[in-house]
């Protein structure tokens, strides 16, 4: 039986849930004030980000965000991705972890100049940071 879960923070009341992976398609509600959880919108699992929603959900965001450029047919970028669900559970709340499709998204790409994958870097406010493990590290 695999146990593995994700933390959401509940839109409503601020409270953290602990869910089970292979109940999240349940519609999950918080156990503090009993609304349905957006499991689709928490930053507990790795969000696809796309040339139009990377603005939005990438540049935007207030907190450090991960991206990780990738493609399907990428051997390494398939190893990372269990990793990176591990971190986005982990660091749920306080990092976000995106990835972009590298063969679908070529304006995103070209603009950080992605010439190979995988490919990570780390935005603050839009900002990108060259030391982004310190600030994870400040806040365990």
């Amino acid at each position: 039986m695999n146990h593995e879960s994700i933390v959401v923070t509940c839109a409503a009341c601020g409270a953290k849930n602990r869910i089970p992976k292979e109940r999240l398609g349940e519609g999950p509600i918080c156990g503090k004030c009993r609304k349905p959880l957006n499991v689709e919108s928490s930053t507990a699992i790795p969000l696809n980000v796309t040339d139009q929603t990377f603005s939005r959900e990438v540049l935007s965001f207030s907190g450090p965000v991960l991206v990780d450029c990738w493609a399907p047919w990428c051997g390494p970028c398939r190893m990372v991705a269990p990793v990176l669900e591990q971190l986005a559970s982990e660091y749920a709340g306080r990092v976000k972890i995106a990835k972009l499709n590298v063969d679908e998204n070529p304006a995103t790409t070209s603009r950080y100049s992605i010439q190979s994958i995988p490919t990570m870097f780390c935005l603050k406010t839009g900002t990108r940071l060259t030391r982004w493990w310190v600030l994870c590290q400040r806040r365990r």
